[in-house]
């Protein structure tokens, strides 16, 4: 069975590479079923390791990925600055890079993976955007880190958990609006007092507010997709997807 994928399509440069996967073709057990990437969620070590040697087999990737210990924070690290790919795993949730080769990935079962690129293909970032971190600016802190104007970007926003399951409290609300009062649109009262929250229209409106004008979207709802993806709210013990994205060497 091959590695399953999902497909791409956004205005970064051809010199850019950048892949998605889904969780079928790996061979981790129940309940990491298949394609799981997270070697902190339970899972056999061994089925790890062979998941992510399929996945840089499947799309030949020039090295191998500096997987993050995400925290839900907004630290940023520069993956040009840290040869050792094992170095990488401080705590961070978004990565940047202006080197060939060098592969960032953000592991998902929710939260929303952004990936960015400058339209020059100079430079590329990857984010970890679940609310803690769309709050806390994670997006804002790996556009500074690429030094690159919002108006020079692209974006993609990948698949995470959508409106229809992502139930939050007021808190989650208010901290949304106290700095962006537009962000009330993201939220839906619900029956029980609380709110339906728009994750992926949360991640846009900061793009947008930080001059982005080209973001493209998977549309893709993990916890709907249950046969395509991993979700942490509707499994609880589960696996990890994962978002990669890197530079191409230059030709000549």
């Amino acid at each position: 069975m091959s590695v399953g994928l999902l497909p791409i399509d956004w205005s970064a440069p051809p010199q850019v590479g950048a892949a998605c996967t889904l969780r079928g073709g790996g061979v981790s057990g129940v309940p990491w079923a298949t394609l799981n990437l997270g070697s902190h969620v339970g899972d056999a070590a061994d089925a790890v390791a062979e998941n992510r040697r399929r996945v840089a087999a499947a799309l030949a990737l020039p090295a191998a990925p500096y997987w993050l210990q995400q925290a839900h924070g907004t630290v940023v690290l520069d993956a040009d600055t840290v040869a050792d790919v094992a170095a990488a795993a401080a705590p961070a949730d978004a990565a940047v890079s202006r080197t060939a080769g060098r592969v960032l990935a953000i592991l998902v079962a929710d939260c929303m993976p952004v990936l960015l690129a400058a339209l020059d293909g100079t430079v590329i970032g990857a984010a970890h955007a679940g609310w803690r971190g769309l709050a806390a600016g994670v997006l804002e802190a790996a556009i500074d880190a690429m030094g690159v104007p919002g108006a020079q970007l692209c974006a993609w926003l990948g698949p995470a958990i959508g409106p229809r399951h992502f139930e939050v409290g007021d808190e989650v609300r208010e901290q949304f609006l106290a700095a962006d009062a537009e962000a009330a649109a993201a939220f839906s009262a619900n029956e029980r007092g609380r709110w339906q929250c728009d994750l992926a229209w949360l991640a846009r409106r900061r793009l947008q507010r930080a001059g982005l004008t080209r973001i493209a979207s998977a549309g893709l709802c993990t916890y709907d997709e249950a046969a395509r993806c991993y979700s942490y709210r509707r499994d609880g013990r589960t696996g990890r997807m994962a978002a990669l994205l890197w530079l191409h060497a230059k030709v000549g």
